[in-house]
């Protein structure tokens, strides 16, 4: 294989996230578009084999420096679901035939030799990764474009912290409708605050609570409408920190939780009921209690979880670029993203 070792462009990414020169995921998979661009175009491979083991390489390097930052990951594993789907269009243009069989069970795939030199392969790789790269630049546009489907006049919205994908759908239902939001501040991070002024600049009727008036203010909410760190395969959410207690609450009152995505947030990683604190992260204690507190710190234990895990049973609906899902439909759309064989790696 002429498969290289310089993995510089995936280090530089990896490097640029962690000292917070790029923080959005929007950011993230522009960039991540742009690496895999590069890769398919100056890249030194011949058959699809080989540019699959290149793009795995990244993924691998990435997945062990920053594990609980799964966008790159997932557009990466996307983009090997469609070189298989490419090698076996072209496989079947050429004439190989696959008996019924194969075809239900899936194993038509595994028939195909990746190794052989496909001489359009590239042309095809980078048209489709042009129109990518238009679906990404224009997926918060299309959220945004539902709004007025899902927020009505008169109501009142219920959010957390600041999600921009939230921030532009609201935005958007404003210039149809008359409603107001209630924003969750979100501490210790309190970026509820920052989030309450860009939506009042928008004329929007905006009330900001602390997170201990949450359960309280829900019997007045029409709807809770959030974002999201991650989709997991069973439908949950590695979400902010504090919005598992705003999903109980509105579970209890039978408030709808709306949940706005992007597919790259989609992950093939599932967490079980009793193992999702070993997806979590936990920021410095210091935004909790400040070191000045003197003594008492020695005398307590301190966390500071950066997420929680919102299991698929108190979310209503997810709202992606291509309309809304209900969680149980999220093993479809799996399975539209990503080849089974690529799940883990």
């Amino acid at each position: 294989m002429k498969q290289t070792d310089d993995l510089s462009d995936v280090i530089k990414l990896i490097s640029d996230i962690k000292h917070k020169n790029i923080q959005s995921s929007h950011d993230v998979a522009i960039r991540t578009e742009k690496m895999l661009d590069n890769i398919i175009s100056q890249g030194k491979w011949d058959s699809a084999l080989e540019l699959m083991e290149l793009i795995k390489q990244r993924i691998k390097c990435f997945s062990q420096s920053l594990p609980d930052e799964p966008t790159a990951s997932n557009i990466m594993k996307h983009i090997l679901k469609v070189i298989r789907t490419e090698c076996q269009s072209m496989s079947k243009k050429t004439g190989d035939t696959h008996s019924l069989h194969q075809i239900v069970t899936g194993d038509a795939t595994h028939e195909l030799d990746y190794s052989e030199t496909v001489s359009n392969l590239k042309s095809v790789l980078l048209g489709y990764l042009s129109e990518y790269k238009e679906e990404l630049e224009s997926s918060a546009e299309n959220i945004a474009a539902q709004a007025s489907e899902h927020i009505h006049s008169n109501e009142t919205i219920l959010t957390v912290g600041r999600s921009r994908t939230v921030e532009r759908f609201l935005k958007s239902a404003s210039k149809q409708r008359m409603f107001s939001v209630i924003v969750v501040e979100g501490a210790p991070s309190y970026l509820g605050h920052s989030m309450a002024s860009a939506l009042t600049k928008n004329n929007i009727q905006t009330t900001v609570i602390p997170d201990s008036a949450v359960f309280a203010m829900m019997s007045r909410v029409n709807k809770v409408i959030i974002g999201t760190h991650t989709v997991l395969a069973n439908g949950g959410l590695r979400a902010l920190s504090g919005i598992y207690v705003v999903a109980l609450a509105a579970k209890h009152y039978s408030i709808p939780v709306m949940v706005l995505s992007h597919m790259y947030k989609l992950t093939s990683l599932y967490v079980g009921s009793n193992d999702h604190e070993t997806f979590n992260v936990h920021a410095s204690p210091a935004s909790v209690i400040p070191y000045s507190s003197g003594s008492i710190l020695n005398s307590v234990n301190i966390k500071n979880p950066v997420f929680d895990y919102v299991p698929p049973e108190l979310v209503t609906l997810f709202i992606t670029h291509q309309g809304g899902n209900v969680p149980s439909y999220i093993y479809r759309l799996l399975s539209e993203m990503y080849h089974p064989d690529d799940y883990d790696m």
